[in-house]
């Protein structure tokens, strides 16, 4: 019979249908690879269908020209809280993607400003290991 437990995580409002790619500034000595994200040593960032992340945080409305924007930089976040991507090093290039992604898909520059404000302000606590969401079981 199957266990009648089951283990998850919770804080996750979207998971990527398709699988993304994007050039980042953020540039790993050694390629990083965990089970749905890939970062190259050319900046190359990979995140695999199914992925899931919690969109745009913070007081904010989750607008089509915030989420992938917030996908990148749940992605290097998680590279840092997980893999071994060094939060000193590479935290204000993660963020100042998030901020260059936005203004790429037209979010005004006043919110595009507001949005990284708000990343260098709260966002440290989110790149560290102390910070991955526990795994919880159920019933």
């Amino acid at each position: 019979m199957a266990n009648a437990r089951i283990r998850y995580r919770s804080g996750y409002k979207y998971q990527l249908a398709e699988g993304y790619s994007v050039k980042v500034r953020v540039i790993p000595q050694e390629p990083i690879k965990t089970e749905f994200i890939a970062l190259g040593t050319d900046g190359t960032l990979v995140i695999k269908r199914g992925y899931a992340w919690d969109g745009p945080s913070g007081p904010t409305i989750d607008t089509r020209n915030f989420m992938r924007g917030s996908l990148v930089h749940d992605a290097l976040y998680q590279l840092m809280r997980d893999a071994g991507l060094s939060k000193e090093q590479w935290r204000d290039e993660a963020d100042l993607e998030l901020k260059r992604i936005c203004l790429e898909d037209e979010m005004c520059r006043l919110r595009a400003w507001w949005v990284h404000r708000g990343v260098r302000l709260g966002g440290d606590p989110s790149a560290s290991p102390e910070s991955r969401k526990p795994i919880r079981t159920a019933p």
